[in-house]
């Protein structure tokens, strides 16, 4: 009897140690370190302005760590230093991985998009992470030289600890103690500078302040052993150094959209950093299932698809489909969702309740998690989905202009100073570049009118780019156009310069939109003979500016502004007033040319003088750009929409010449749809319509095997929630033309991928204010507020590289949280007036 006790005992024992084994970190296939509840990950992303590569850590399904890289600066920013990686090497021999980088960065260093200024200082190094034991890593960071003395306690390395997940939480160092302020708190200190170039992050109300001798808050505290989250099982980690001191820093105090900073500083002449860092990981976790459903709901004759998101070790149970009465929820439906597949991290399921067409009020149940509550309904999108983008997010939006909302200011009067020529030659740290002439008769600095009026400031950066002001332009007419768009929310007062949202001023509000982007457009074509490339700030105090645009510019023309810093070029800017940028693009053209003649339509009744201005402005830029590009998509746009107002024969013969370019490039041809009935070549059109079905075949192909979610989709570092939006868009003009060869479920589902089916834990909506659950931490001009404008798109859930789909609340992810004009948001409202069109019409 004993015997057999001790042989159970041992039997146990062999078998808590292998699973103690089986749940020890080390390399997995996807090139990084893995166990049950634990991911670390090094440099398999590169997007360190978005705090997005280095040494990352994701514990419990949670990104809680990032950036972990050596950094010139202690508490660096969005234009800081960033190396140049070189090599990355997986050893799967050693279990290590290392990826080699070096200062500078000569691909950026004070050239090209968005460029950086560098120190004279010449740095190559390796970092190396090594399983150490249990769920432990070793980080080993080594230079290529000692560290010059001058850079003793700046360089440095940097481990970001994500704020949002440690408000409130403890920490411990050495004999401290603490907890994570929810704001960053002083004393302030400044720091010594080391000569970087100007301009830089910071500026003070005076003379230029050297960056890297800004304050900065003082370390909350220094040791060698710091615990992170003492109290919280799940994101208890521990980081021990063998090599020197270590700080925990405040990065929010510099920069506010900065995280918690764990770092190394350097000594002179010190050439290596070791730390082990120690996840706590919980026994047996697994990843929370997640129902991912629309939002708002569905029509009754819609499919009904929901998708169950697993972790891969979980067995699928039942789901069932609960009907919400006066009584409570009751079962109407109940099955096993039926497998996709493994995706990403996951494995993947959905469930299909087609067959389920009783209006009401629905929710959907899988063990313990329920759905957030949803309807079922025939006019599920005819309040509350599309209106808030033309209520609210158009409206605060709208630059030049004071916005009101009953007790609430929104944004004062703005901008009105606008535009000062920029300088040529000038490569602007938002990625404009000014050539070497002005291409117009206003010299730089000079003040250019007609650019004081109209448009829409673009998501948080204020500026108004020309494809964003002519998209927004193009979507709102042919949504006038195609659904007949007629909604009154707001008074618009151009003359006075004042919005009052809920004010209804018995006009169509979608029209009054789309004249007020024409406003901008039109404004700089009277004025320069041509379209502007951008109107942008000019110094990166007014560009990183959040909250009310009215403190942007004294709105006051030209007038002289101490303080204002350097250009790129290092000459002195003198005036607060936004630059207007010129460029020659002649695709960029055709992109406007196809925005003015779909607004001219739409406005011939309601406004014939603008109408005609906009066809005229179109005629003409079509004439000076159509041969200067050989880009099919902008040809094609640009002819389908003229023949659209115009049916000019002449361009009907452009349009079919092209039909090598056109079939060969078939994605293009949807803004052909609708003139289809204009084009009285039967041999085009019929060989059209074979490339269309061979293409759609394709598309439909894709949206089986890319993704769950019936939607062609690669994750990228960005949401891809705009690019997604967009596609069924064109996918809906595809339907119009070629119904047979597109099902409408190509842009049906993007809809409700937007809504809320789409990958991760978070399944909001990406759109704000809209259904049950929703994006209300966002990237607009009132991010610092952790807030939201209602009815704006943000970009969605991005990829941390290679397999964690993520969506956080946390307002300065421009990645995730971003809205933008030109797309973002009016292509939303156009598929959900396309499938409120769409099934309004089935159900009669």
């Amino acid at each position: 009897m004993r015997r057999a006790f001790l042989a159970v005992a041992l039997l146990g024992a062999t078998m808590l140690a292998g699973s103690a084994a089986a749940d020890q970190l080390r390399l997995n296939d996807r090139g990084y370190f893995a166990e049950p509840g634990l991911n670390v990950m090094v440099f398999n992303d590169y997007y360190p302005e978005g705090h997005q590569t280095g040494v990352t850590i994701i514990q419990h399904g949670q990104r809680v760590a990032a950036n972990g890289d050596l950094k010139l600066d202690p508490s660096p920013g969005q234009w800081s230093p960033l190396p140049k990686t070189v090599t990355r090497t997986v050893d799967p021999r050693t279990g290590t991985i290392s990826q080699t980088l070096v200062y500078p960065n000569p691909d950026s260093n004070g050239h090209g998009f968005n460029p950086v200024f560098y120190p004279p200082l010449q740095l190559g190094y390796r970092v190396s992470v090594t399983p150490a034991g249990g769920s432990a890593v070793r980080v080993h960071v080594t230079l290529d030289r000692p560290l010059p003395a001058k850079w003793a306690g700046r360089a440095g390395f940097n481990l970001e600890l994500f704020p949002a997940l440690l408000f409130g939480k403890g920490w411990l160092m050495d004999g401290a103690a603490g907890i994570f302020p929810r704001d960053p708190i002083g004393p302030m200190v400044r720091t010594a500078s080391t000569g970087l170039p100007v301009p830089r992050n910071v500026q003070a109300n005076g003379p230029i302040v050297d960056p890297n001798g800004e304050p900065l808050a003082a370390p909350l505290a220094t040791g060698t052993r710091f615990v992170v989250a003492p109290e919280d099982d799940r994101q208890r980690l521990t980081i021990e150094s063998r090599s020197g001191p270590i700080e925990l820093r405040d990065g929010r105090s510099n920069h506010n959209n900065g995280w918690f900073i764990v770092r190394a500083p350097l000594a002179a002449g010190q050439r290596e950093i070791e730390w082990v860092v120690t996840p706590n990981v919980v026994p047996g976790w697994k990843a929370t299932p997640v129902i991912q459903a629309n939002q708002l709901g569905y029509a009754p004759a819609a499919p009904k698809q929901a998708v169950l998101e697993l972790d891969p070790a979980d067995r699928p149970q039942v789901m069932r489909l609960l009907r919400l009465d006066g009584t409570g929820p009751r079962e109407v439906m109940t099955g096993a969702p039926q497998r996709w597949g493994d995706w990403l991290r996951s494995a993947y399921y959905r469930f299909d309740f087609s067959q389920v067409r009783q209006p009401g009020l629905y929710q959907l149940s899988y063990g313990d998690q329920r759905s957030a509550p949803f309807r079922i309904a025939d006019d599920v999108l005819a309040r509350g989905a599309w209106q808030p983008t033309l209520e609210y997010f158009l409206p605060v939006q709208m630059c030049h202009m004071l916005v009101r909302e009953k007790y609430r200011v929104w944004h004062g009067l703005d901008h009105v100073d606008d535009a000062l020529m920029a300088r040529t030659s000038l490569n602007h740290f938002d990625g404009y570049e000014q050539g070497a002439s002005t291409l117009t008769k206003y010299k730089p600095g000079q003040h250019v009118p007609g650019l004081d009026r109209g448009g829409w400031h673009d998501a948080g950066d204020y500026d108004l780019r020309i494809e964003s002001q002519i998209g927004t332009v193009w979507l709102l007419a042919r949504m006038v156009e195609e659904f007949g768009l007629d909604d009154d929310s707001t008074s618009i007062d151009e003359t006075r310069r004042e919005v009052e949202i809920h004010a209804p001023d018995g006009k169509n509000d979608a029209l009054q939109q789309l004249e007020h982007g024409l406003l901008s457009v039109l404004g700089g074509y009277r004025a320069m003979g041509r379209v502007y490339r951008g109107i942008q700030d000019v110094s990166l105090r007014q560009y990183a500016m959040l909250g009310e645009a009215a403190n942007a510019t004294d709105n006051i023309v030209g007038k002289p502004v101490r303080g204002m810093g350097l250009d790129n070029n290092g000459k002195p800017i003198t005036a607060d007033d936004r630059w207007v940028f010129t460029e020659e693009d002649p695709k960029r053209e055709l992109y406007v040319v196809g925005g003015l003649a779909a607004a001219a339509r739409s406005l011939k009744a309601s406004n014939p003088a603008m109408a005609a201005e906009s066809l005229a402005a179109a005629r003409h830029l079509f004439a000076g750009a159509f041969g200067k590009t050989d880009d099919v998509p902008m040809r094609v746009f640009a002819l389908a929409e003229l023949i659209h107002s115009t049916g000019d024969p002449a361009l009907v013969g452009q349009l079919v010449a092209l039909e090598p370019q056109i079939v060969a490039h078939v994605d293009s041809a949807w803004p052909i749809a609708s003139i289809l009935p204009q084009i009285g070549d039967t041999g085009f059109k019929t060989r059209l319509a074979a490339a269309v079905a061979r293409y759609q075949a394709e598309q439909t192909a894709a949206a089986r095997t890319d993704s769950p979610y019936g939607v062609p989709y690669k994750p990228n570092i960005w949401g891809a929630g705009w690019d997604i939006q967009e596609r069924g868009v064109h996918q809906w003009f595809f339907h119009q033309g070629w119904p047979d060869a597109t099902p409408t479920d190509s842009f049906v589902n993007a809809l409700n991928f937007v809504l809320g089916t789409h990958p991760g834990q978070n399944n909001a909506s990406f759109v704000s204010g809209v259904g049950a659950k929703s994006a209300t931490v966002a990237y607009g001009f009132n991010r610092a507020d952790w807030s939201y404008v209602p009815g704006g798109v943000t970009s969605g859930t991005a990829l941390i590289r290679p397999d964690l789909p993520e969506y956080v609340d946390w307002p300065y992810f421009w990645q995730q949280r971003e809205y933008v004009l030109g797309g973002g948001e009016t292509n939303f409202m156009f598929l959900a007036l396309a499938t409120d069109q769409l099934y309004r019409k089935a159900g009669k």
